[in-house]
């Protein structure tokens, strides 16, 4: 499957908006250098899962430029290795230099993040999703939710409008879980799946009976993760159960537990570490991998 078929057509106007807001009037530097055809690499100067072509592209092709790549999306990156070359124009190479690498540092670094998290899972030869939050980047949503596909991950819900998930403030604003079940069933149809974030097993239980087809055991304790999924599994088979809440990658292995279907954590998309690309023009004799400057280089 390419993932790259999943994103939206507003992803050119998307890329043309981060452009624009880096070059929002004169660009002094590409005066400095002109027209000329240029070429440029793509290093990859850290390990990590490769991630954000179709952006990348995006960038250049706005600008006139093309992109060879060397690597596919989602390949396992190893540092210093070349990863693509960009052709163009040496004022647009500089233009869309750093947007892209932004764009792709970001994007790879949260593939890597999840793809870490789904081999732990894996390994352990649970079955169920790992999964992201909605706790994404205002405007950078997109691109977050596809790196998690490409990382091997789940999106979990995209938005506000891709299921109905009543959280604690929802239950409280409306008093009860099986009235705001209800109200969420009235609006949502029969379309779209409802998920209600429990506290308790007694609320847990009451989701379950007023329709929700998913339950999510927020801060659960593993041991007691493992009691309450248990027996919901054992009362509702086909309920949907997610554990939440102080997840992290050391303890991951204490919440996929065969009565859990889905684990998610806020870490894939906050906190993740970039993966670190640069793009550099290229010059005989010049070393495109910019080493560091050793005291003995220093002649004075």
């Amino acid at each position: 499957m390419n993932l790259k078929d999943i994103l939206p057509s507003t992803c050119r106007e998307t890329v043309r908006g981060w452009l624009k807001e880096d070059i929002p009037s004169f660009d002094y530097g590409g005066a400095v250098v002109g027209e000329e055809p240029e070429e440029a690499v793509l290093l990859c100067k850290s390990p990590g899962i490769l991630c954000g072509v179709p952006f990348f592209d995006l960038v250049f092709s706005e600008l006139d430029c093309s992109v060879e790549w060397y690597v596919k999306e989602g390949a396992s990156l190893q540092p210093i290795c070349e990863v693509a070359k960009v052709r163009g124009p040496a004022n647009k190479l500089l233009q869309g230099e750093r947007t892209a690498l932004n764009v792709l540092c970001r994007a790879s670094g949260v593939a890597s993040t999840a793809s870490e998290l789904c081999a732990v899972a894996r390994d352990l030869g649970w079955t169920g999703e790992i999964a992201g939050t909605r706790k994404v980047t205002p405007g950078f949503r997109v691109v977050e939710k596809y790196a998690l596909l490409v990382g091997g991950g789940s999106t979990h819900r995209f938005d506000l409008s891709s299921m109905i998930m009543l959280k604690d403030n929802h239950i409280w604003s409306v008093g009860s879980v099986c009235e705001a079940v209800h109200r969420a069933r009235r609006v949502g149809g029969f379309c779209l799946k409802i998920e209600v974030e429990c506290r308790t097993l007694d609320q847990a239980k009451d989701a379950a009976e007023a329709g929700a087809e998913i339950v999510m055991l927020d801060n659960f304790e593993p041991e007691a993760l493992a009691k309450a999924s248990a027996f919901l599994k054992q009362t509702f088979p086909h309920l949907i159960i997610e554990a939440s809440g102080g997840v992290r990658k050391e303890t991951l292995s204490q919440y996929c537990i065969p009565t859990v279907d889905v684990v998610s954590l806020s870490r894939t998309t906050q906190g993740y570490s970039c993966v670190n690309f640069s793009l550099k023009i290229c010059r005989k004799h010049h070393d495109p991998k910019n080493p560091k400057v050793r005291v003995q280089d220093i002649v004075l």
